[in-house]
């Protein structure tokens, strides 16, 4: 059987992080709410407007559209457009690629700054894990996918392991958009991962509940784990984010992985009708469709 790639799970793909980024972000920090959510909100402690993104959507939009220009992967186009995103709300972005992004604008080289914020705090956080899904959209050869992810990672996160994770993510977003199961996704995503503890946690993923962290290993993990678990797009999100916690991320990274499996036409369209910048992120995700390798 020849798999493909399609526009429905592409562009759900893309916008299927946006919306579990959005769903999400009200509920960052805090713990699971009393009254599960079903919709859209505003709110949290950062006083988030309804409908509204983060870093993980303008990160991810960063490396799409990076691909596109690109036609693949090139480091040196995609950092100006990490640090030019990044400049529009620093407020947004999470510890690691913060403080990157600052010692870039300070002058100091792309690969000295990752370098200096993984000696001095480490680079475990999952922020190279929420902005790599367009790299599954766009790639088709899961070796390639694999490469690419950690070198995509390795621009703020030099911790094996958060390269691992946005490995496993991507390869497994890459085998769903273009038809496979998401049991054969996942097992060709086990059977390339070089990490034992990565490959440990998630070949007995059942057996560990879902920990909605900043590290990359246990978002990767709720993630995944939900994923395999849902019978819907619609129910893997909200599972997602009513763990609380890193609420926007573990949202952000289902919602790709959901997307990409049960494509654009499973979100429900009461997320969609208040979801920021939608028509810019599908005329995105559909450019993306229209130049990745099918």
């Amino acid at each position: 059987m020849i798999f493909i790639l399609t526009e429905a799970r592409t562009r759900g793909g893309l916008i299927g992080l946006a919306v579990g980024d959005a769903l999400g972000a009200p509920l960052e920090g805090l713990p699971p709410p009393a009254i599960p959510v079903r919709d859209m909100t505003g709110g949290g402690p950062h006083g988030r407007e309804k409908g509204s993104v983060t870093d993980d959507t303008l990160q991810a939009l960063s490396v799409a559209r990076s691909l596109i220009f690109c036609r693949g992967f090139q480091a040196t186009d995609l950092i100006p457009r990490l640090l030019e995103s990044y400049l529009q709300n620093p407020s947004l972005y999470g510890p690691t690629s913060r403080e990157v992004f600052e010692q870039v604008l300070q002058g100091v080289s792309p690969e000295r700054a990752a370098l200096f914020v993984h000696e001095k705090k480490g680079s475990r956080t999952n922020g190279c894990v929420m902005r790599g899904p367009p790299l599954g959209l766009w790639y088709r050869d899961i070796m390639l996918v694999r490469s690419l992810s950690i070198a995509c990672s390795r621009l703020t996160h030099l911790d094996p392991v958060a390269g691992e994770c946005s490995a496993v993510i991507n390869v497994i977003i890459s085998r769903v958009a273009r038809g496979a199961s998401r049991e054969s996704a996942f097992q060709e995503a086990l059977a390339i991962c070089e990490d034992e503890e990565v490959a440990i946690l998630l070949s007995h993923y059942w057996q560990t509940d879902p920990d909605p962290s900043l590290d990359a290993l246990l978002t990767t993990h709720a993630a995944v784990s939900l994923f395999l678990a849902a019978d819907s797009l619609e129910n893997a999100l909200l599972s997602a984010i009513n763990l609380g916690g890193d609420a926007d991320t573990v949202g952000a990274v289902c919602g790709s992985l959901s997307g990409a499996y049960w494509g654009y036409p499973a979100i429900p369209s009461r997320w969609l009708a208040d979801l920021e910048y939608l028509k810019e992120i599908d005329a995105v995700a559909i450019q993306l469709w229209q130049t990745a390798e099918k």
